[in-house]
C-alpha cells in the first residue's frame, strides 16, 4: 500500500512551526556575519543614548530604558518576524507611559507591559498582523508627526533645567516649563548643553555619514559638563548588572483598573512594530517580514522586559533604519546590539552615570524633528484635500488627546471620506443602445426605450444619488438597467434598487434588468428587489434579448395586450 502523504504533518502544525525560530532565520550568515556584527555594534552605539533618554522621559529612569533595550531587543530579535528589526524603548511608548506613571505609579507599568505582551502574542497567533495593510498612509504619517511633536514637547523641562510641572497634557506642561524658566527658575547650562548636542548631531553626518552622531553628541555634552563643573542634573548611578527577574502585582482588581492602559500599550506596540518592519522590508532587500510572527516576538519581548524592570517595547524605526544602512542581513545584528548594551552595563555604568539629563533631552529633540518626513507630508498635502484632512486630524488628535484614539479617528475619517468619494463616483450612466441601422434608432427613440449602465458601487453611501438620477427620468416607456459592471452591492443598495423598480413601475415605466452577477443576484432576491419587477421575464442575461422584449412589450401595449400574457424566450431568462 502506498504511504505517499501519510507522514505529512497537519496544516496547523506547519502554520504553528512557521511562527517559531528556525535555522532559516540565519540563512546566509556564513557570508554576512561580519557585516551583521559591525551593524550590531553600530546600532548598539546609537541605541545607548536613546535607551537612556526614553527611560528617563517615561519617568522610569535610565536603568529601565537600558534594560528594555537589552532584554526586549534580544527576545524580539530571536522570536520576531523580521530579520533586521531592532526593538527597544521608543518615543511613542513614552507618550503612553507618562500619564500611566503619573496616575498609577511605576509598578503599574510592569503589570501593563506583561498583560499587553500576552495580548500581542494572541494577536499574532490568530493572524492579526495582516490587517496592517488597511491603515491608510495619511493616518500613519499623521500619527508619526503627532508623536514627534509630543516627544519634542516632553523634553522642554529637562532642556530648560526646570522641575517637570504638574499635568498630563504635554503642550500645557511645556508651556508651564517655559514660563518657569523665563521666571528665573531655569538653567542656562542645561540649555547650553542642548545646544552642544544639536550642533554635534547636525554637523557630524556632514563630516561622515557613518559617524554615530547621537553618541558623539552625548560624549561632547558630558565632557563640557564635567570640565566646567556645570550645575545640571545627571543620570546618576546605574547598577553594574541586570536586575533579578520578578513578577509584578497581577491581582484582578489591579488589572481591571489598568485595562484601558493594557489595550493602549498592546495596540501601540503592535502598530509601531509592524510599521517599522514594513519600512525595513523596503530598505533591506532581504525578503518580507512575517507580520504574525513579528507580533509574537514583540509580545514575548514585552512579557520578558518588565520581569527585569524594563518598560514596554516596540520595533524602533530609527534604530532599524541604522541597522539596515550599516549592512545587517540577519537577526544576528540585533542580537549583537543587545550584547553590546550588556557590556555597557557590566563595564561602563560609572561613565554613563555622569551623562547630563539635558544632553539626552537634546538627543530626543533632534530625533523628534527627524521623525517628521517633510517630503512625505508635502506629498500627501499635494495629493488630495481628503488626504490632507486625514493627516491633520490624526496629528492633532495624537497631540491633544491620545495615540490610539488618534488612529481610530484617523481611520474613521479616512473611511467616511473614501465612502463619500465612492458614492460621488458611483452613478448610473445613460448610454445608447447598440443599434442596427438609422431606422431602428428612430423607432427606439419614438418608443422611448432607454438604457442605464451601473458602474462602481451601489451601497448605502450611493443610494440617494441613484434614486435621484433614475426617478427623475422623463418621457420614457421602458428602462433597461444593465448591472454586469456593478462591482459592489450591499443590502441597502439592493433595497434601493428595489425602490427604484417600484417607483418606475408605479409611474407606468417598465423596468428590465440585464445581467446581475450571481453574488449580486442572490442579494437582490434576498431583499425582495427581484419580486418588484412586473414580470419574472424581465430579468435577462443578454442585452439584445432585453431590447427585443422591450420593443415587443411596447407593441403589445399599443394593442392593449397585458404583459402577463407575454411569452418571452426562456433561453434569454435567468432561472
Amino acid at each position: 500500500m502506498s504511504s505517499t502523504g501519510s507522514c505529512s504533518p497537519p496544516q496547523w502544525w506547519k502554520r504553528g512551526r512557521a511562527l517559531l525560530p528556525g535555522r532559516g532565520d540565519y540563512a546566509g550568515l556564513s557570508r554576512s556575519w561580519r557585516n551583521d556584527v559591525l551593524a550590531g555594534l553600530t546600532v548598539g552605539v546609537v541605541a545607548l543614548p536613546l535607551a537612556l533618554a526614553f527611560g528617563i522621559s517615561a519617568g522610569l529612569g535610565a536603568e529601565a530604558g537600558l534594560v528594555t533595550a537589552i532584554v526586549a531587543g534580544l527576545v524580539a530579535a530571536v522570536f520576531g518576524g523580521s530579520n533586521v528589526q531592532v526593538s527597544g524603548p521608543t518615543g511613542a511608548m513614552t507618550v503612553v507611559l507618562v500619564p500611566l506613571v503619573a496616575r498609577h505609579g511605576v509598578e503599574a507599568v510592569f503589570t501593563v507591559a506583561i498583560l499587553a505582551g500576552l495580548l500581542i502574542v494572541v494577536a499574532g497567533v490568530i493572524g492579526f498582523g495582516r490587517y496592517l495593510a488597511y491603515i491608510p498612509w495619511p493616518v500613519i504619517e499623521g500619527f508619526t508627526a503627532g508623536i514627534a511633536v509630543i516627544i519634542f514637547l516632553q523634553q522642554a523641562p529637562a532642556a530648560l533645567g526646570v522641575a517637570p510641572p504638574e499635568g498630563e497634557n504635554v503642550a500645557a506642561v511645556a508651556f508651564r516649563a517655559l514660563r518657569d524658566a523665563l521666571g528665573g527658575g531655569g538653567s542656562w547650562w542645561a540649555l547650553a548643553l542642548v545646544g552642544v548636542v544639536v550642533v554635534v548631531m547636525v554637523g557630524a553626518p556632514k563630516i561622515h555619514r557613518g559617524l554615530p552622531a547621537s553618541l558623539l553628541a552625548v560624549v561632547a555634552a558630558t565632557a563640557v559638563s564635567v570640565l566646567a563643573d556645570a550645575p545640571v542634573g545627571l543620570i546618576g548611578e546605574l547598577p553594574s548588572s541586570l536586575p533579578s527577574p520578578s513578577l509584578p502585582n497581577l491581582e484582578v482588581g489591579v488589572v481591571s483598573d489598568l485595562f484601558g492602559a493594557i489595550l493602549a500599550v498592546a495596540a501601540l506596540a503592535a502598530l509601531e512594530s509592524l510599521l517599522s518592519a514594513k519600512v525595513a522590508d523596503g530598505m533591506a532587500g532581504v525578503g518580507r517580514h512575517d507580520p504574525n510572527r513579528e507580533l509574537i516576538g514583540q509580545g514575548l519581548a514585552n512579557i520578558a522586559s518588565p520581569l527585569f524592570g524594563g518598560m514596554p517595547a516596540t520595533g524602533a524605526i530609527a534604530r532599524t533604519a541604522v541597522n539596515v544602512k550599516a549592512g545587517a542581513r540577519t537577526r544576528l545584528a540585533a542580537i549583537v546590539h543587545s550584547l553590546l548594551l550588556i557590556a555597557v552595563v557590566l563595564a561602563g555604568a560609572s561613565l554613563v552615570a555622569r551623562i547630563p539629563i539635558a544632553a539626552l533631552a537634546g538627543v530626543l529633540m533632534v530625533t523628534a524633528v527627524r521623525m517628521i518626513e517633510r517630503h512625505n507630508l508635502l506629498s500627501i498635502v499635494r495629493a488630495t484635500r481628503s488626504d490632507t484632512v486625514i493627516l491633520v486630524v490624526t496629528a492633532v488628535v495624537t497631540v491633544a488627546f491620545d495615540l490610539i484614539l488618534a488612529v481610530q479617528i484617523g481611520m474613521a475619517v479616512a473611511a467616511v471620506l473614501a465612502l463619500r468619494h465612492l458614492a460621488r463616483t458611483s452613478v448610473p450612466i445613460a448610454e445608447p443602445l447598440p443599434l442596427i441601422d438609422a431606422d431602428t434608432a428612430a423607432e427606439l427613440r419614438a418608443d422611448h426605450i432607454v438604457s442605464y449602465r451601473f458602474d462602481g458601487a451601489l451601497f448605502f453611501g450611493a443610494v440617494q444619488r441613484f434614486l435621484d438620477e433614475l426617478t427623475s427620468i422623463g418621457d420614457v416607456r421602458v428602462v433597461i438597467l444593465r448591472l454586469p459592471q456593478l462591482q459592489i452591492l450591499d443590502a441597502t443598495g439592493a433595497q434601493a434598487l428595489g425602490e427604484i423598480i417600484e417607483t418606475l413601475e408605479g409611474r407606468g415605466i417598465t423596468v428590465l434588468l440585464k445581467g446581475p452577477r450571481p453574488e449580486h443576484l442572490r442579494i437582490l432576491r434576498e431583499v425582495g428587489a427581484i419580486d418588484r419587477l412586473a414580470h419574472e421575464n424581465h430579468l435577462f442575461d443578454d442585452l439584445d434579448a432585453a431590447m427585443a422584449h422591450a420593443r415587443s412589450h411596447l407593441q403589445r401595449d399599443r394593442h392593449h395586450t397585458p404583459d402577463s400574457n407575454a411569452t418571452g424566450d426562456p433561453t434569454h431568462l435567468r432561472s
